[in-house]
């Protein structure tokens, strides 16, 4: 390639699949099945103190469902951006260049789902630490991620 080429990248929208809910609240959906079914059983003692209990771990379960649900990234030719947040949305930024180092991890029930978490380990004071939860396990991010960065580090002066 000649040296000046300037290579556009497309920017890479990605969420938390909705799988990685599941993962996540399987222990919290179980126990709020359970409060319902007991709270529906006439004869057994508490019966409201379990309804209440499976309301407010419904609402605790939506709460984090639409939080997973509106985290977005994306990743454009020099920063990879995380949006979050339910009623007040923030913005971490991360510049490319100061990507050190990936990690991949699938456990076992990602595995079972076909989901990974990658983690980005950059040089960046605020953000050290990224870690990107429910990617698909058929998006090579990691390269993805790579190129752009050998990319810049080939442009930089």
């Amino acid at each position: 390639m000649r040296e000046g080429t300037v290579i556009r990248f497309r920017t890479i929208f990605l969420q938390p699949h909705w799988l990685q809910f599941i993962i996540n609240e399987l222990p919290g959906i179980l126990l709020m099945i359970g409060c319902l079914i007991i709270g529906g059983i006439d004869a057994m003692p508490f019966v409201n103190l379990f309804l209440v209990a499976a309301g407010l771990l419904s609402l605790r379960l939506l709460y984090n469902f639409v939080y997973l649900r509106r985290m977005e990234y994306r990743i454009n030719g020099e920063q990879l951006i995380m949006e979050y947040g339910v009623f007040t949305r923030k913005s971490d930024y991360l510049e490319l260049y100061r990507i050190v180092d990936f990690n991949e991890h699938r456990t076992l029930p990602q595995q079972i789902c076909g989901l990974k978490t990658v983690t980005i380990y950059s040089g960046d004071r605020s953000n050290p630490k990224l870690v990107i939860i429910g990617v698909k396990n058929d998006l090579d991010l990691v390269s993805l991620i790579r190129e752009r960065v050998e990319q810049i580090m080939c442009n930089s002066p």
